[in-house]
């Protein structure tokens, strides 16, 4: 009885408006500018010069932005320049200049942004992905955010709010998880979350995407691929106290990948995925397509 007193507890109006609160949210960093819905391109650079633009002669090709923007030039050692196509108008991290370094998202300093360059509601940086790198494109005027459809989810329901007992892993085991891009992560997973569900018994194994930071999942289930987006969802939680672990299933949602072809997410990976419907949380997108 002990994991159900909270879930129990949780039943209240409060409890609903919470949720509701944490989904509006939810869609207005999705919706942002410069959201996942405004991705537009995922263009991987090859060693040496990538004359980048929206003309069709271009190494790389965008959907957005002059003919000509200018050429990102990638060395062996993975260090990137770019230099701007005259009378390109596009601006640097906001500044005029002609050419610049290009500093990827794994190698800015801090809490620094890598590198942006943008050209009129478009910009991109570039990503690093086990040493290969990509322009992350993205446009404000994206179709895929101007014609958003909403995010479609099971109702509130205080009983996908579980307890789940919190077994840390001493040492931290490594699991691995594949990628929509083919590649494998491996990751350090300090515990496992155990609970009861329908009779069964049933964990999850989580990841800190940094240090001291919250429990990562990603996880799928019985509703994977039919009502629910088949790759996976994504869950965090809070760290656990006193042993036990707080997994709201009602806070479960759709990765970038649902949403577009220009997102890198990590895919459920077996040890994930539960022998159960996980009737709460986010639905499929309904303009998913690809």
């Amino acid at each position: 009885m002990h994991d159900q007193t909270p879930a129990a507890a949780a039943a209240t109006p409060a409890y609903v408006q919470q949720i509701e609160r944490w989904r509006a949210d939810r869609v207005a960093r999705l919706t942002a500018p410069d959201g996942w819905l405004s991705l537009i391109g995922l263009e991987w650079l090859k060693e040496g010069d990538n004359r980048v633009g929206a003309a069709a002669g271009n190494d790389i090709v965008l959907k957005a932005g002059p003919a000509h923007l200018g050429v990102v030039s990638l060395d062996r050692g993975g260090t990137m320049r770019i230099v701007l196509a005259r009378d390109s108008g596009a601006t640097i991290d906001g500044r005029p200049v002609n050419e610049a370094a290009l500093i990827d998202d794994l190698h800015a300093a801090g809490d620094a942004a890598p590198t942006r360059v943008s050209f009129g509601t478009a910009n991109f940086h570039v990503i690093d992905r086990e040493g290969r790198k990509a322009l992350r494109v993205k446009d404000s005027d994206a179709i895929t955010r101007k014609g958003f459809l909403g995010i479609d989810c099971f109702p509130v329901d205080p009983s996908w709010r579980v307890v789940a007992d919190w077994l840390p892993c001493e040492p931290p085991r490594t699991l691995e998880i594949g990628t929509a891009i083919g590649t494998i992560d491996r990751v350090a997973v300090p515990g496992r979350a155990v609970f009861r569900r329908d009779g069964r018994s049933c964990e999850l194994l989580p990841y800190q995407e940094e240090p001291g930071g919250e429990l990562f999942f990603v996880l799928a289930d019985r509703t994977s691929g039919t009502e629910t987006y088949g790759a996976a969802r994504f869950l965090y939680a809070a760290l656990p106290e006193d042993g036990k672990l707080v997994l709201d299933f009602n806070r479960a949602y759709n990765p970038p990948c649902a949403f577009t072809p220009f997102a890198t997410c990590p895919l459920a990976p077996p040890e994930n995925r539960l022998d159960l419907r996980v009737t709460a949380g986010e639905k499929k997108y309904r303009g998913g397509g690809h």
